[in-house]
C-alpha cells in the first residue's frame, strides 16, 4: 500500500500522472509492501527519479556505446583515466557532469559490461534530476567499474521482485552459462515499464526474450534456465531528496 502523510487513497489517484507513473503508483497501491511518503513532494521526487532512469537507459542504448569485458573496457581520454582493471577514474580537471554527458555525446569512444552501465545510467538520472551544479557539489570522486558507486549514490538491495517497478534494476542470472564467456552469466537491467527491460549487450527486451537469449550462451546441452533473480536494487531516494534540501544523510540515517 502507498501511504502520504495528510492525503487519501482519491486525493492519490488525481494526481496528474504519465503513464509510466501512474503503473508505479497503482503497483504501489496495490502491492502488500507499505510505502509512506512524507508529502506529495517526496513521492514525485522518486517517480522523478524512475522517470530520468528509464530515460537515461533508453539514451544509453541509443547512444552508440559498445559491450566490453573489463579486460577490454574503452573511454573517452579527455573526461576518464582507464585503470588496469577496466575501470573509468574521473580526471582531476573536468567536471563531474561533463564527464557522465559524455558518456551520451560520444559513446562510440566508450565499452563497458552491464554493471557499469547500470551506475552510468543511475549518474546520469541524477544529474538530470538534480542539475550539473548540485550534481558537481555532491559528486566529485565518480569510478565507474562493476558496482562501484559514490557514497552520494546509495545503492539500496532488496529480494523482492513483486516489489519491482520502473526505474528499478533486476539481474537475469544465467547459471550454466559458457565458461569462456564469462560476462554472460547474467544480465542487469532496468525496468522500463510496459514489460520491458533494458539490458546492457542485450538492448531493450521483454523478460522472456532476454532469458531466451541468455540461453542461447549456455554450456552445450545444458538444460538450465536462464530466470530471473529475486533481487532488486534502486536507489536511495531520500538520500537524493535530501540532497535537494541540502541536507545529507548518514550511513546510519542522521542528518549531517
Amino acid at each position: 500500500m502507498l501511504y502520504v502523510t495528510g492525503k487519501t487513497t482519491g486525493q492519490i489517484d488525481e494526481l496528474p500522472l504519465s503513464t509510466i507513473e501512474r503503473e508505479i503508483v497503482q503497483g504501489k497501491q496495490q502491492n502488500l509492501v507499505s510505502y509512506r511518503y512524507d508529502s506529495i513532494d517526496e513521492l514525485q521526487f522518486e517517480l522523478d527519479i524512475r522517470l530520468a532512469i528509464i530515460a537515461a537507459a533508453r539514451a544509453l542504448y541509443g547512444s552508440g556505446v559498445g559491450f566490453a569485458t573489463f579486460e577490454d573496457s574503452r573511454c573517452n581520454p579527455l573526461y576518464w583515466n582507464l585503470t588496469r582493471t577496466g575501470g573509468f577514474r574521473l580526471r582531476d580537471d573536468v567536471k563531474p557532469s561533463d564527464a557522465i554527458n559524455d558518456i551520451y555525446a560520444n559513446g562510440t569512444l566508450y565499452a563497458f559490461e552491464c554493471a557499469t552501465a547500470i551506475l552510468i545510467i543511475m549518474y546520469k538520472a541524477v544529474l538530470d534530476v538534480l542539475g550539473a551544479e548540485l550534481f558537481d557539489r555532491h559528486f566529485q570522486e565518480l569510478y565507474l567499474r562493476d558496482w562501484h558507486s559514490d557514497s552520494e549514490l546509495r545503492l539500496v538491495v532488496t529480494n523482492n521482485k513483486l516489489a519491482a517497478y520502473p526505474g528499478d534494476v533486476v539481474y537475469f542470472k544465467n547459471p550454466d552459462h559458457d565458461p569462456e564467456m564469462p560476462e554472460w552469466q547474467g544480465e542487469n537491467a532496468v525496468m522500463l515499464g510496459n514489460g520491458l527491460y533494458f539490458g546492457h549487450g542485450l538492448g531493450i527486451e521483454t523478460a522472456d526474450k532476454i532469458i531466451a537469449t541468455l540461453n542461447t550462451l549456455r554450456i552445450p546441452d545444458s538444460t538450465t534456465s536462464a530466470y530471473m533473480l529475486d533481487l532488486v536494487v534502486t536507489p536511495d531516494f531520500d538520500l537524493l531528496h535530501g540532497l535537494t534540501k541540502g541536507v545529507r544523510l548518514t550511513a546510519a540515517g542522521l542528518n549531517v
